[in-house]
């Protein structure tokens, strides 16, 4: 069992409110964490702002060395991250070693870097005059991060904020903070001035993220959740006119073509829908195949994901693991049940698997229905799991009409061999981060967010440093050697 404290100021701080964090995949208790209170949460932004005008007045180059620190602090600590993030959330650890660690590494080495493009521009106006802008950082970001990907959906906010200037106080989802924490030890370990870099911890999802988004010193809310929490934090954020980026729900479409790739497209479709066993608002869910061979993918499809290895998460064989808790799985359980009621066929999947190994996790089996119909709620809502709807289409009108059905427009995949028709339904396609024969990318140099209600912002990239986390000042210096005075 680890015990963590709340990270404050540089110093971990221990309260007389404690919870358990359990792996999902046994229920079993893995770490006790402390629970935050008012008072600490007041004490964590109190301890932000005021870091925050030493840290924002460091150069670019030394805040730059101490995200490389970090980044290599990661890599030393590899595979014990791995492991503790997969136990944390259920997903396979060979999905955390390929993807999470790697993608969090990158993001810290890439903002490391980007420093200089935080510069600003000189001006030519009229007059003699010598006009310019500056960036600068904005002060206390308040990071709110979800239970899928915690390490690397926190290092998208916290590596960029660090990197323009800004402090952080991050609260992470009751059920996965533990990466997050460790995240604390590492800069703790690299020397990061104390008040930096601030972790708060509780069991109850809203009572953290309320205080923070509504606390009169923070200047920046980051949220990555659902669509519904995110407009309860645009309410929270108003009275303080404080800023808000958010990255929320998805339906994405998953475009097949009858001109792809077969067998890449069908690998990417795989990893599309059941990667973190589809516990992802970037997932695929919506299956759209071209008439001509919608039988054809359809079957090899189904086949190919009946032989996922469902199993032990921290079993390097294992492809596919478990929901993340009860409550996401009776959400599965629900859609399920309202795809059958709605007409739609079920041809995978559906229930919980059998057997003693998966007695003790949530686990539910790579489910997929045919006969979708676009008004479905299954081809409108959220699943937030391994469940597929499968629809068909004939020519780019109807693919385009189907995919731009939805309230979300988050991501989208397309896949055919006409680099044309490619771009046509690239442009036409209404979501933020569009794949074009490939899926689920996420390089730390290219900015992400959504469209619609997948909400706003860009997170990675530059875009995310200039957009989200400096604001522009503009000076302009008159150098004319006249003589001005209006009343005269």
């Amino acid at each position: 069992m680890r015990s963590y404290g709340l990270y404050i100021g540089g110093q971990w701080h221990e309260t007389p409110s404690r919870y358990e964090v359990r792996n999902p995949a046994t229920q079993e208790p893995i770490a006790e964490c402390a629970a935050a209170t008012e008072a600490d949460i007041d004490r964590a932004v109190r301890a932000a702002a005021q870091a925050f005008p030493d840290w924002a007045a460091r150069s670019y180059e030394e805040r730059g060395e101490f995200l490389r620190a970090i980044a290599n602090a990661l890599k030393e600590r590899f595979d014990e991250l791995a492991l503790l993030e997969c136990q944390e959330t259920g997903r396979p650890i060979k999905e955390i070693q390929a993807h999470d660690i790697p993608a969090t590494i990158s993001l810290f080495e890439y903002f490391a870097g980007i420093g200089p493009a935080t510069m600003g521009e000189t001006i030519p106006v009229p007059g003699e005059y010598l006009t310019y802008t500056r960036r600068e950082p904005l002060g206390v970001v308040a990071a709110i991060t979800p239970w899928n990907f915690p390490l690397w959906l926190a290092a998208l906010k916290i590596a960029p904020a660090l990197a323009a200037g800004n402090t952080v106080v991050i609260k992470p989802a009751p059920t996965t903070p533990l990466t997050t924490l460790e995240l604390a030890r590492i800069t703790e370990a690299v020397g990061l001035p104390p008040g930096v870099y601030n972790v708060l911890t509780d069991p109850t999802p809203a009572t953290v993220g309320s205080a923070l988004c509504a606390h009169p010193s923070v200047n920046k809310i980051a949220f990555t959740g659902s669509t519904a929490t995110g407009a309860k934090i645009m309410q929270l954020a108003a009275p303080n006119i404080t800023r808000v980026s958010l990255e929320l729900g998805g339906k994405a479409p998953f475009i097949v073509f009858a001109d792809c790739d077969f067998d890449r497209t069908l690998a990417h479709a795989l990893l599309a829908n059941f990667f973190a066993q589809g516990q992802m608002c970037t997932a695929g869910a919506r299956l759209l195949i071209e008439r001509p061979i919608y039988q054809k993918f359809l079957d090899a499809f189904v086949e190919r994901a009946s032989k996922l290895k469902i199993g032990d998460p921290s079993d390097p064989m294992t492809e596919f693991g478990t929901l993340h808790s009860q409550a996401q799985l009776d959400k599965v359980k629900h859609y399920v049940k309202l795809a059958h009621e709605q007409g739609a066929r079920l041809v995978l999947g559906g229930k919980q698997p059998t057997g003693s190994e998966f007695a003790r996790g949530f686990f539910f089996e790579p489910t997929v229905f045919s006969g979708v119909q676009p008004t479905m709620t299954l081809a409108c809502e959220e699943v937030f799991g391994p469940v597929v709807g499968v629809m068909t289409f004939e020519g780019e009108d109807e693919a385009v009409k189907i995919a731009n059905s939805v309230e979300y427009g988050l991501a989208a995949g397309i896949f055919t061999q006409d680099i044309s028709k490619a771009l046509r339904m690239a442009h036409r396609v209404k979501a933020g981060r569009t794949w074009v024969n490939c899926y689920n990318m996420h390089p730390a140099a290219v900015p992400y967010g959504g469209f619609k209600k997948s909400g706003f912002g860009r997170e990675a990239g530059l875009q995310c440093l200039l957009d989200l986390y400096t604001e522009i000042k503009s000076v302009q210096i008159d150098i004319s050697p006249d003589f001005f005075d209006w009343f005269m």
